[in-house]
């Protein structure tokens, strides 16, 4: 028999690990879940609209354990609910992804109201859920943050979007260094050209298949993969940052 012991490193389980997806409902966040879930995570979703909770929620179930909470965590008092909740469900928290996250495009033509919310969502939310995850947690514990490859594009036209994600990319790399010595990790995954309802109206869900069939966009389910493949690792190896790009460019 073929002795195959060195052949690839420690894989941890998930099975029994309690965690938490901020924008678990759709897109990305869903499909998250849905894959944790389906290796034996306990979640604990949240999102803006009732009707995709629930949606997310039954299929969540079929594959393994979940429950949620319909809120927007710009709005005060929400992450007290958020975590409150899930603490409810949970009984205590090994994993925290950081997602939930709003469209936002360049300064110019969005009024300020409009600029505060959007920064308040994409930016704001991700340091205080963070840093209430991380106050939970004990060692052994695991923080993924969902940024963005607008971080490194910097493309014009998203202005507010690549500001709020090159401020988590900076944000990732020093909070990884002053949670190392708690043992929890903090990583960083910065998806390209996902489809999702996060890119409607541009993108209609015809439009989504069509260019995914080109392989000129991701599905939000190439994200999760990267997700379980960061948190499947031994606790000495940090896979701080993921760039999951599609093969071939839109044009």
């Amino acid at each position: 028999m073929t002795d195959l012991a060195d052949a690839h490193t420690e894989q941890p389980t998930l099975r029994g690990r309690r965690t938490i997806i901020t924008g678990g409902t759709t897109g990305i966040g869903r499909a998250i879940a849905v894959l944790l879930a389906s290796y034996g995570a306990k979640v604990f979703i949240c999102g803006r609209d009732p009707k995709h909770l629930a949606d997310a929620l039954a299929r969540i179930r079929e594959v393994g354990e979940g429950d949620g909470v319909a809120l927007d965590l710009t709005e005060d008092e929400a992450l007290a609910h958020f975590f409150a909740r899930a603490d409810d469900y949970l009984g205590g928290l090994d994993i925290a992804i950081v997602n939930a996250a709003v469209p936002a495009e360049k300064l110019a033509s969005t009024d300020e109201q409009t600029m505060r919310y959007q920064i308040a969502a994409d930016f704001t939310a991700y340091l205080a859920t963070a840093q209430a995850a991380a106050e939970w947690m004990e060692a052994g514990s695991d923080i993924i943050l969902i940024g963005s490859m607008s971080a490194v594009s910097r493309k014009a036209g998203a202005s507010i979007y690549v500001a709020a994600k090159s401020g988590i990319q900076g944000f990732a790399t020093s909070l990884r260094q002053e949670l190392a010595d708690q043992d929890i990790k903090v990583g960083l995954i910065e998806p390209g050209f996902t489809g999702a309802d996060f890119q409607y109206p541009e993108f209609g869900p015809e439009e989504q298949v069509k260019l995914i069939n080109e392989e000129t966009m991701l599905r939000a389910e190439d994200i999760a993969v990267a997700a379980h493949f960061m948190l499947t690792q031994p606790r000495r190896t940090a896979v701080s940052l993921m760039r999951v790009e599609t093969r071939l460019k839109h044009p």
